[in-house]
């Protein structure tokens, strides 16, 4: 019988944390769930080709704000991220990946024309907030929870 791999069941051995790419995925799914909603309000329907054009821009911020993070931590971890870089965690990798899809994704929006109402900016950044800190809060949680136990 071997013994299971925690990275490859998605989590690394610190507390249940997720790993780079499963932390990843519940980025895009976040972000993902974030423009299905919107298009919902505003009855925008479901066409492939008009839901991946109002998704691109915020995966690209997304992947910005990952590249960031992952480099950063790599080079300068003792100064910023601590010795171990946990893609989970709120503070600071969660912000960092939250302001780069917002920011990103509205400066292509604006260049590409694609609306950048003050509302709507308002919107995203709470939200986004909301679903990519969100998760990770809650994984917080639960691993102090289990940390306890």
């Amino acid at each position: 019988m071997s013994i299971p791999n925690p990275a490859e069941e998605g989590t690394s051995p610190v507390r249940g944390t997720a790993t780079g790419p499963v932390a990843a995925l519940f980025d895009a799914v976040a972000i993902t769930i974030f423009v299905v909603i919107g298009r919902a309000s505003h009855e925008e329907g479901y066409a492939p080709a008009a839901f991946l054009h109002t998704l691109w821009p915020f995966l690209v911020g997304c992947a910005a704000g990952w590249s960031i993070t992952y480099v950063y931590a790599h080079v300068r971890s003792s100064d910023f991220f601590g010795h171990d870089f946990r893609p989970d965690r709120v503070v600071p990798v969660g912000i960092v990946i939250w302001f780069c899809t917002v920011t990103v994704a509205m400066i292509l929006r604006f260049i590409l024309s694609q609306g950048v109402a003050v509302s709507f900016v308002i919107v995203a950044t709470v939200t986004l907030a909301l679903f990519l800190l969100g998760w990770r809060a809650v994984f917080a949680y639960l691993g102090r929870r289990a940390a306890t136990r």
